[in-house]
């Protein structure tokens, strides 16, 4: 059998540190930003497992080691950022630890080496699932952090011969974080037609979409979550059919169904209703009060909704809302833009205070 060469444990060596450095960055991601134990411990598994040599390899390695020699060491990865977002880091360590995966499973076929090919080519496709469960529990938390200041409902009912995707515009410019379709009075093509326009807006300018109760609407424009309440489905069964990167809303006027929602995988809660409102008459009022309450035994954000307006805003955020949801006080304006930055700048007045 033809001896082995030096080089060929160079190559063995430098992909086992590249896969334990990019490994080991998915698995802080999962330990610090997203405390998934499980998923950290996948990851830290897999590490393990294809990190770790006999003692006689390791003196291989370590001999075939030549940092200065080699002509790689001073280049910088092609193509590669110095600036990354956090999905992007994410990206950069799981493809370089697929590429070094690979390396080893080929060199693994060489037979005098003695690596077990298969083990690198089953953590290889491995790798892929867990590097797309983490993207999207990453990027789940992303949206979560963005419920927050004035949550614009565009509801079929107040638009009035305008056009969804121009009041989504109006409202965005005047600083909605939120903006979500209810259509309870529409067609099936009118509400997947006007959710296409608004995502498509929505998606341009960075703002959050959710769509109010439809599923299949949700689904079909791959909004960024979907809100139902207690007539619609469990929150748990909704929870089993929405991608892991859709959130999930789900309104609660008592602390009985707050609680189940939340244990069931609710992302957020919108609970109301604040005041009295126009816009749903039959709401049972629960006012800000319920908030405090609901924020004491639950950790998830609170979009609070329900006949909120200038004059009374202010109670529900001191309360404890991530978010205000308004339908009347924004869609009953003739300037959408301006009602909606009047809003804004009333939350901003009440934190800087």
């Amino acid at each position: 059998m033809k001896e082995l060469s030096n080089d060929q444990f160079r190559i063995i060596d430098a992909n086992i540190n590249r896969l334990g450095e990019g490994l080991r960055v998915l698995e802080e991601f999962a330990r610090m930003t997203l405390n998934d134990a499980v998923l950290m411990q996948k990851l830290k598994d897999m590490r393990h497992r294809t990190v770790e040599t006999n003692a006689e390899m390791y003196k291989k390695l370590i001999n075939s080691r030549d940092v200065v020699g080699d002509i790689g060491s001073d280049m910088n990865a092609t193509g590669e950022k110095n600036e990354r977002e956090p999905q992007g880091i994410i990206a950069a360590n799981a493809k370089r630890a697929q590429e070094s995966l690979r390396v080893l499973e080929e060199m693994g076929k060489i037979p005098a080496l003695n690596l077990d090919s298969e083990k690198y080519r089953k953590a290889r496709f491995e790798l892929y699932t867990l590097e797309k469960e983490l993207v999207a529990r990453i990027s789940r938390k992303d949206k979560l952090e963005r419920i927050k200041g004035i949550y614009v409902i565009i509801d079929a009912a107040w638009l009035k011969g305008r056009k969804p995707a121009d009041v989504a515009k109006q409202a965005i410019k005047g600083g909605a974080s939120v903006i979500q379709l209810r259509c309870k009075e529409c067609s099936h093509r009118e509400f997947l037609d006007m959710a296409g326009d608004i995502q498509e807006v929505c998606r341009e300018k960075g703002v959050l979409f959710i769509v109010n109760d439809s599923l299949e609407i949700a689904l079909a424009v791959k909004a960024d979550g979907l809100h139902a309440g207690q007539e619609d489905m469990p929150a748990g069964e909704l929870k089993k059919l929405l991608p892991i990167d859709m959130i999930l809303g789900y309104s609660a006027r008592t602390m009985v169904v707050a609680k189940k929602a939340g244990k069931e995988g609710a992302d957020y809660l919108g609970i109301g209703a604040m005041f009295a409102t126009t816009t749903k008459k039959s709401a049972e009022v629960v006012g800000p009060e319920r908030i405090s309450k609901i924020k004491k035994v639950l950790d998830l954000p609170i979009v609070a909704i329900g006949g909120i307006n200038k004059a009374n805003i202010t109670e529900v955020m001191e309360a404890g809302a991530n978010a205000a949801a308004v339908i009347s006080a924004v869609m009953g304006a003739d300037d959408i833009e301006k009602a909606t930055r009047e809003l804004v700048n009333i939350i901003k007045g009440a934190k800087s205070g």
